[in-house]
């Protein structure tokens, strides 16, 4: 059994510009897990684009997706080789046998013959010679002759060639065959590998690698330590470019001076990298202790990405219209798929809700409208499922299946469900901003308009009813369901919930308006915003966000803790239904302003979703982020272990309440998978596997993407 994962990989600097949706170099992960039992030493490619692994157990090759013991040719079938190799130029695969060196290349012809044991490695050039070398000895092999040269005092690490000039690392020095001598063509202090690319001869060693002139030996590149780990344990040029293989992954440059790291169950089966290899198709292939893993480019568009997501959510993360958290019963497998119930179901389904409203609108695809009235029908049924008047329940399951807070879950009026309460401003989020794509992109008749007005008007109705609060089955507010003006100035300036709050409840009220037409949204609505003063709380400066301590609700210290990144994710999915539906131009220009203080703020983040709303209410726009977003987005969901605190090529900026680690952001494809509502600068994270999530994060800056015409 493999498994192939999908993973985004930008080798080159990109070409930013709006219109055509051009394809970029997408990078596919496969994993083919070793034979139990093995304990491999070696990867060759030969010129037939076969793969060889050499174990201490025997040699082995890729076919059919697995890795299988090489019993092809029946007079080799029972040896075990001491090495292989590929003949420079040629790749014709050659055996080191314990007597004997041959090839099945060249209708079997080439074959040399010494006493049993003598040589345990071999390079093979252009021209069919071949270098050996074993304990104390050295040699070199010209058809059947074998001509013996002195040997390093410190021994062979390893043997090379490259444009048909032979050479042997020791642990002291580099050294060049010339003539039928070896000559010492640089002293390197523990280098451990060597690559060649154009004039230069590249050294890894445990601080990093360099490089030096092949004619000379001088120096053509100082020690490179800054990259994301220095301990080079192996070093191939493919394409032009440098990859490393360490303890800890592997990496490979960028094309615009940075790196590529490629490491976790994300890209492989395990970080310590045995060996690496490429073929003639492009392909890397990088072999572990117990795997062999093909890193496989392709040329891939972000629509093609956009039908992959689109796929994988109809298979597998659709749970009664909502979008479902995946467990993955044995980690990093999606045959053991089963889907859950989670904290925030409204929410993490509204952007699935979102990507279709806004796919409709952008290509009146009948199967869009289909697929956002189906996950509207979830939405209505978390108000239709419990027994209280509008209060919209978190999600619901058939009963005995609850997973996520049991104590949260009540027992619906019908016996065979339940439902799950302490519904919180996440939600109402949710709740607003699903309502008003779908009046504006989906909703076309008098019935489907009047199917969205009612939703809102249910929840608006309870809140303005309950003295702004959403009121649980206990008769009491929930946690976080609070919009009385006692509470929300309450806050400090320097707390976001202040302003977060009030722009929330304006949002929904002035939707509920727009909607329904009754007059009480509007009034309690300018009530609030002028006589509570809401409408100087959505100005507040979010640049005075800061730690505030002291400020306690329900036992919890509001103003301490890092920065709050889903209070942004809830910001601006709000300020989509806070500008459109505002009462008035007036507000609507005042409303621009707080939006445009936001984003200014969350620009180092990137956020595709931020950028695109805030270019479609106000045209403030990062196009360039916009666009590597969606390229680096990982296509591999999984939330495998990801650690990236341990790089030397990233710099590092001083602790601070942000939460910002690095200068800049790396890939999201190297980052620990997450949702909008966290920090995209953390750099460790992940659960080994154990759950997937679906890729409805992708499809709604796509979709918005399309609808704004910044991708064509």
């Amino acid at each position: 059994m493999h498994r192939i994962l999908f993973c985004l990989l930008a080798i080159s600097a990109p070409a930013w510009a709006s219109g055509p949706d051009e394809p970029f170099a997408q990078a596919v992960s496969s994993k083919y897990p070793l034979p139990k039992g093995i304990h491999p030493l070696k990867l060759v490619t030969d010129y037939n684009n076969n793969v060889h692994v050499l174990a201490k157990e025997g040699l082995y090759y890729f076919t059919e997706n697995d890795v299988v013991r090489d019993v092809r040719f029946r007079p080799l079938a029972d040896k075990i080789p001491v090495d292989v190799t590929a003949q420079e130029t040629h790749g014709h695969l050659y055996y080191l046998l314990g007597d004997k060196l041959i090839t099945n290349g060249y209708a079997g012809v080439p074959y040399v013959t010494f006493p049993a044991g003598t040589y345990d490695r071999a390079v093979v050039n252009a021209a069919g010679n071949a270098l050996l070398s074993g304990k104390g000895k050295l040699a070199v092999a010209e058809g059947k002759n074998i001509q013996m040269l002195d040997a390093p005092e410190e021994g062979v690490r390893e043997l090379f060639v490259n444009d048909g000039i032979f050479y042997a690392l020791t642990p002291k020095a580099l050294y060049r065959l010339a003539g039928k001598a070896l000559q010492r063509l640089h002293a390197g202090k523990d280098v451990r590998t060597v690559a060649f690319r154009g004039n230069d001869i590249l050294l890894g060693t445990p601080a990093g690698y360099y490089a030096i002139r092949r004619e000379n030996g001088d120096t053509a590149m100082t020690l490179q330590r800054k990259v994301p780990v220095p301990a080079v344990g192996r070093l191939m040029v493919a394409d032009g470019k440098i990859w490393a293989g360490t303890n800890e992954g592997a990496y490979t440059e960028n094309g615009s001076g940075g790196y590529r790291y490629f490491a976790s169950g994300r890209w492989l089966d395990q970080d310590e990298v045995k060996d690496m290899a490429t073929d003639k198709d492009g392909n890397i292939w990088i072999l572990t202790p117990s795997g062999l893993n093909r890193i496989a480019f392709r040329r891939q568009s972000l629509a093609e990405k956009t039908d992959y997501f689109q796929r994988k959510i109809r298979t597998r993360h659709i749970r009664y219209g909502f979008i479902a958290n995946i467990h993955l019963l044995t980690p990093g497998d999606v045959r053991t798929a089963e889907m859950a119930d989670t904290d925030n179901d409204g929410l993490w389904s509204s952007f699935y809700l979102g990507s279709q409203a806004f796919r409709y609108a952008t290509t009146r695809e009948p199967e869009a409208k289909r697929f956002a009235w189906e996950a509207f029908e979830a939405f209505e049924r978390i108000l239709s499922i419990n027994q209280l008047k509008g209060f919209p329940s978190r999600t619901f399951e058939r009963k005995g299946y609850k997973n996520s807070d049991p104590e949260r879950w009540r027992d619906s009026p019908d016996p065979e469900w339940e439902w799950k309460g302490h519904t919180s401003s996440d939600e109402f989020v949710a709740y607003i901003w699903i309502a008003a794509v779908l009046n504006e992109m989906v909703a076309e008749t008098t019935d489907e308009k009047r199917r969205v007005a009612d939703f809102m008007d249910k929840i608006m109705t309870h809140i303005i009813d309950n003295k702004w609060y959403l009121v649980d089955i206990d008769n009491k507010p929930t946690l976080w369901g609070r919009w009385n003006p006692e509470y929300i100035n309450w806050y400090p300036e320097t707390i976001g919930d202040r302003r977060l709050g009030s722009t929330t409840i304006i949002a929904g009220l002035q939707l509920a308006y727009a909607l329904t037409g009754k007059e009480k949204y509007k009034t309690e609505g300018m009530k609030l915003l002028n006589k509570h003063h809401y409408l100087q709380n959505i100005q507040i400066d979010y640049r005075k966000i800061a730690p505030t301590k002291g400020y306690f609700h329900d036992g919890i210290d509001m103003g301490t803790g890092p920065w709050n990144h889903s209070d942004d994710e809830m910001a601006f999915l709000t300020y989509w239904v806070l500008y459109r539906y505002a009462y008035n131009d007036d507000l609507k220009r005042q409303y621009a302003g707080a939006i445009r203080n936001h984003w200014e703020v969350e620009r180092p983040e990137k956020n595709a979703v931020w950028n695109l709303i805030t270019k479609g209410l106000i045209g403030d726009f990062d196009e360039e982020a916009t666009i590597w977003w969606l390229r680096t987005f990982p296509m591999d969901m999984i939330s495998w272990k990801i650690k990236n605190s341990h790089r030397q090529d990233l710099t590092f900026i001083p602790e601070n309440f942000r939460g910002q680690t690095t200068e800049t952001l790396i890939p999201l494809d190297e980052q620990p998978l997450h949702r909008h509502n966290a920090n995209a600068f953390n750099l460790d994270g992940g659960n080994g596997g154990r759950t997937e999530l679906a890729g409805d994060e992708y499809l709604l800056p796509y979709w918005m993407a399309r609808y704004l015409k910044v991708i064509e």
